[in-house]
């Protein structure tokens, strides 16, 4: 587990991706609406368009509560993630050079549900890199394993990735409650026994593993980056990045929203309700800061690559340039990118897009 403070080398990078074109694929339908988030890049990244000048500061490393709670980074760096060995639930039909399986795995005592792609042929030496897919909000009861984000997940299982699409407790098939994101550490949890199942995977490379997540599933990937230290490359398209209170940022023109949708153990809105606990964030920093994986930026276990488009109306663009910001002033590796006009499923610019989301992770877990 990783120790608080840990120092990490940063890594120089450069390269050149083509410049954003205005092409829209078909298989972007399948891609699910998801909830706000926020990213950061470094000033030597070309952007498709131009971004903020960081302003932001890091904060300090948070001061433990006299309350602890399950949300703090440090208290979920003190859990075990154990994952288990994944079972085939069921062959499905391939892709084009991948095979594809409906599996499960066992996460906090449930079994949750996944889709996993494994390249055909024969593997590298050290076995197939990996990346753990983290999708965006989807209502639960909605939600289907083999129906959503199918395009996504095509193009990297097609770049020579293991793909590993965790339903969530709850989701689908997948036992638990789905108690939500933003108020309860329970899809994190998920997620990091996700990396840790997929790392006791046979034809998986248990040192190549990579993130990638949308909007909530943003979030997710940077609460798991500054939580394990497994996850070597993390790629952030609109996520709900910014620090708490309010981790759906949308800057100084709009006002500040006012969380009443997602469910807490407290039944009622997480936010109000830990305001009432435990006090506004001038009140308790050290509460707000401790639950905010941007506060743990120096922490980060591998680069981000960030990607959101200006008329994003789920996430605002404010919350990437924040966690842009952030990075830029933490000295960490960092792409950002941002898309004129485009929503927050980058339908108007999804080839390039993903171009520069496979170059990202081949440079970091390929070469």
């Amino acid at each position: 587990m990783r120790q608080i403070g840990r120092a990490w080398i940063t890594l120089a990078v450069a390269i050149l991706l083509s410049a954003c074109g205005g092409d829209v694929s078909p298989r972007t339908a399948a891609l699910a609406d998801a909830t706000p988030s926020s990213t950061v890049a470094p000033a030597w990244t070309l952007t498709a368009t131009a971004t903020a000048t960081p302003t932001a500061t890091v904060p300090a490393t948070a001061t433990p509560t006299s309350t602890p709670h399950p949300m703090m980074i440090a208290a979920m760096r003190q859990l075990e993630y154990p994952g288990s060995e994944i079972v085939i639930e069921q062959e499905l039909e391939p892709g084009a050079n991948y095979r594809r399986y409906y599996a499960s795995y066992l996460s906090g005592g449930f079994k949750i549900y996944a889709l996993l792609t494994v390249p055909e042929g024969d593997p590298p030496p050290t076995g197939w890199p990996v990346i753990v897919f983290n999708h965006g909000y989807i209502p639960p009861a909605e939600y289907r394993t083999s129906s959503r984000y199918a395009a996504y997940v095509d193009w990297l299982a097609r770049s020579g990735y293991i793909v590993f699409r965790s339903d969530y407790r709850g989701h689908d098939q997948s036992e638990g409650e789905a108690r939500g994101a933003y108020g309860s550490p329970d899809y994190v949890v998920d997620v990091l026994n996700a990396v840790a199942s997929v790392k006791k995977f046979p034809q998986a490379d248990p040192d190549r593993i990579g993130m990638w997540g949308h909007s909530m599933g943003g979030y997710i990937t940077l609460r798991a980056m500054v939580v394990s230290d497994d996850i070597k490359a993390g790629v952030i398209w609109a996520g709900v990045v910014a620090p708490y209170p309010d981790p759906f940022e949308r800057g100084n023109t709009r006002p500040t929203p006012v969380f009443t949708g997602t469910p807490s153990p407290f039944g009622r809105g997480w936010r109000r309700a830990w305001i009432e606990q435990f006090g506004a964030p001038e009140e308790n920093p050290a509460f707000w800061n401790g639950i905010s994986a941007n506060t743990y930026l120096a922490d980060l276990s591998g680069p981000l690559q960030l990607h959101h488009g200006t008329a994003d109306e789920s996430v605002p663009l404010a919350a990437s340039e924040k966690l842009y910001a952030q990075m830029v002033a933490a000295g960490m590796p960092v792409e950002f990118y941002t898309y004129e006009g485009d929503n927050h499923n980058l339908s108007g610019h999804f080839t390039t897009a993903m171009n520069r989301t496979i170059e990202f992770f081949d440079l970091y877990l390929k070469h």
